[in-house]
């Protein structure tokens, strides 16, 4: 079962891939964890986007496209996989399509801008330890503070809201077109993103196994 994550930022897809991932036991694949092992591992493609990062320069369709050909060729991708964060664009899915990879459903979780905003703009995370805190959903013991090491909570700049609503202008832009792309194909689920993990991966897992 080869599945796509589509949604924008903030929608949840990281976290119902890592749901699906156990569900089912096939690996979530992340454009940003193959393109940090494709570096570790020194290969052709991940030392091709190592040149254009080192220049600070996006890495091109292609060179992520031939990160991602690598992936799915190891073994533990043999059963199924879930993409999280590939396809970005129309042209990205046409090179996934002309690779010959058979997707069975792309999953997209439909969340509201103004949800969005609110949700992200609401992260904090300890700068001492990483662990993430919601000011509504998940608030730390005393504001400000972690529970566990009592280090400061930061906002991130990925979270400010300006920033959440540049990456959704560019989300709206690029990546919301897959949708028709896939409804097309008859490979599309569209779910709403509820407020709870648990409600979203039930509404997931409905529409699979209908």
């Amino acid at each position: 079962m080869n599945i796509i994550m589509l949604g924008a930022p903030g929608a949840g897809k990281g976290t119902q891939a890592a749901v699906l991932c156990e569900h089912f036991g096939i690996p979530t694949i992340s454009t940003g964890n193959m393109i940090r092992e494709a570096l570790k591992n020194g290969t052709e493609m991940g030392l091709k986007a190592k040149s254009f990062m080192d220049e600070g320069k996006l890495v091109p369709d292609e060179v992520v496209i031939g990160i991602v050909k690598e992936r799915l060729s190891q073994d533990d991708c043999s059963k199924g996989f879930i993409l999280d964060g590939f396809p970005r664009t129309i042209p990205q899915a046409e090179a996934l399509d002309k690779m010959g990879v058979e997707i069975q459903y792309v999953i997209n979780i439909d969340v509201a801008d103004e949800r969005i905003i609110k949700r992200m703009s609401g992260r904090r995370v300890c700068e001492n330890c990483g662990k993430p805190y919601h000011l509504t959903n998940l608030p730390p013991k005393v504001e400000g503070v972690c529970d566990d090491c009592n280090g400061t909570l930061v906002q991130r700049k990925d979270d400010h809201p300006d920033t959440v609503l540049a990456r959704l202008a560019v989300y709206h832009k690029e990546t919301e077109p897959l949708a028709a792309y896939y409804e097309k194909q008859g490979k599309l689920i569209n779910v709403e993103g509820k407020d709870d993990v648990v409600s979203t991966t039930k509404l997931i897992l409905d529409a699979i196994e209908a």
